[in-house]
């Protein structure tokens, strides 16, 4: 085995191969030509003695041997670009943690997990991206950002390799202006029949659950609005539009920061919250200060 010949190319080539699932797609992410691929691959099979990768129809797909590679190669470039950042800006400037915040996770939520991150001994300047899972997935693979927080785990089925890092789960609480919360509390949960609802979309894990829960009690609300910027929502629940939902764990801070009162808890649902990224152990401080203060909030039971 000529392993001293081993080099980065090689490896980078077969990372991006197994991530994308076919050389087609990654000549076009990596701008080279399908033939230069294929032969780094063939050399770097050569050089370890071993097949990576075996072909399911029109795509490519890791042996056993092949997955022990791509978790190596991924942890050789993560640490290799965290040497880079350290060194640039030991000196001159700033640690920086870009973080992805999928567009249903509540902005209530986001703020509590993200603030740790600018307390930490070493200065630290943090970058926010907020988008669809499917657009922060793309920033992800691209090294744009080092974390995605998100309200459910990357589909197994996918062709990103990244892993899922279970934070902690909340149940769900419901709430209104004061005005709607006089009418609806009482009888809450089944006077909940006819009213007015703000609801994020039913494609999300928080709407799906919601429906599932409303059906379940034979409750049919009139649905006013519905999308999925959790933002919005709140916006249009203090505005006295409708009833909206928020995790219970925060019930103190929604009522404080939008004026809305509590109307009850949606008994039998939890909604969990996970830390996405392309290492199996984080070793960003700025993501560590993050994820810890996810378990600490989270952990608690309400």
């Amino acid at each position: 085995m000529k392993i001293h010949n081993l080099n980065f190319r090689h490896l980078r080539y077969f990372m991006v191969v197994a991530q994308e699932g076919s050389i087609a797609r990654a000549s076009d992410r990596l701008n080279l030509t399908p033939q230069t691929i294929s032969g780094q691959l063939k050399t770097l099979e050569e050089m370890l003695e071993i097949e990576l990768f075996e072909r399911r129809g029109r795509r490519l797909e890791l042996t056993d041997a092949g997955r022990q590679a791509l978790e190596y190669a991924e942890e050789i470039f993560s640490l290799g670009e965290a040497m880079q950042l350290q060194l640039h800006h030991a000196d001159t400037a700033r640690l920086t943690c870009a973080v992805g915040i999928a567009d249903v996770v509540p902005k209530s939520i986001a703020y509590r997990l993200l603030a740790p991150a600018l307390e930490l001994d070493e200065p630290l300047r943090l970058e926010c991206r907020e988008g669809s899972m499917e657009s922060l997935l793309g920033e992800l693979i691209s090294n744009r950002v080092d974390l995605i927080l998100a309200d459910r785990p990357i589909d197994a089925g996918t062709h990103v390799r990244a892993y899922n890092h279970l934070l902690g789960e909340t149940g769900i609480s419901m709430f209104a202006s004061p005005a709607l919360a006089a009418r609806y509390r009482n009888r809450f949960p089944e006077g909940l029949d006819g009213a007015p609802l703000l609801l994020p979309t039913d494609d999300t894990v928080a709407g799906a659950n919601i429906m599932k829960w409303l059906r379940a009690r034979q409750i049919s609300p009139l649905i006013q609005v519905e999308c999925v910027d959790s933002a919005l929502i709140d916006t249009f629940g203090q505005a006295g539009i409708g009833l909206f939902c928020g995790p219970s764990v925060l019930e103190e801070e929604l009522q404080r920061q939008h004026g809305v009162e509590l109307i009850g808890r949606l008994e039998g649902i939890r909604e969990r919250y996970y830390a996405i990224s392309l290492e199996r152990q984080i070793r960003h401080p700025g993501v560590q200060a993050i994820t810890h203060r996810a378990r600490e909030l989270l952990g608690v039971e309400r």
